[in-house]
């Protein structure tokens, strides 16, 4: 009868908070506490890489690949360019717009443009290459595909076929860098 009870649990009175930690610290600390948790976090969601992260980060890069690519095509058809002009300008483009997308989305998140290119070629220098690899391999090993001209059926069918190919082997390819916290996995700290 004569022991005394700690009533704070049930009548919702707070401890108090030792000194130093004044709400602004404690706000401050918290701040702090929530960012490290957030990086962790990105941490176990990186290693735990899913198929829908890969192909969202793959149809990126596709997209900017193939912008750059028919661009590539036409402008060197239009210049009366051969076959390997055309395609290296192709494959530069290919890069060029496949960085762009990605510097577009960064510099949205107010990153500086330096910092934003770094991440761009961090992020879709490797997804680029083995798509560029693949789909321009795939060209070359199609019968008459290297000489087709933009008005025939087989330059288009050969194309959306290399993609594809592309699309599917570069799947894989990106998984396995966003599961290491590479490739898009550094882009998608922007992204919140």
């Amino acid at each position: 009868m004569g022991e005394t009870m700690d009533h704070s649990a049930h009548t919702g009175h707070q401890p108090r908070r030792p000194e130093g930690h004044e709400h602004g610290q404690h706000e401050h600390g918290h701040h702090q506490h929530e960012q490290h948790r957030h990086h962790e976090h990105g941490h176990h969601s990186a290693s735990g890489a899913t198929w829908s992260m890969a192909m969202q980060a793959t149809l990126h890069c596709l997209t900017g690949c193939a912008i750059g690519e028919v661009l590539g095509m036409v402008i060197g058809t239009a210049l009366g360019w051969g076959n390997l002009p055309t395609t290296l300008l192709a494959i530069l483009l290919a890069f060029f717009f496949g960085y762009s997308l990605t510097l577009r989305g960064v510099l949205r998140a107010g990153v500086g443009f330096r910092a934003a290119f770094r991440v761009a070629l961090a992020a879709d220098t490797l997804s680029i290459a083995v798509m560029e690899l693949i789909d321009n391999g795939v060209i070359l090993v199609w019968p008459s595909a290297r000489d087709a001209m933009l008005g025939d059926a087989l330059f288009w069918i050969s194309l959306a076929v290399s993609f594809v190919i592309a699309f599917a082997v570069t799947t894989p390819v990106n998984k396995w860098m966003i599961g290491r916290g590479k490739g898009h996995a550094v882009v998608h700290q922007y992204h919140h």
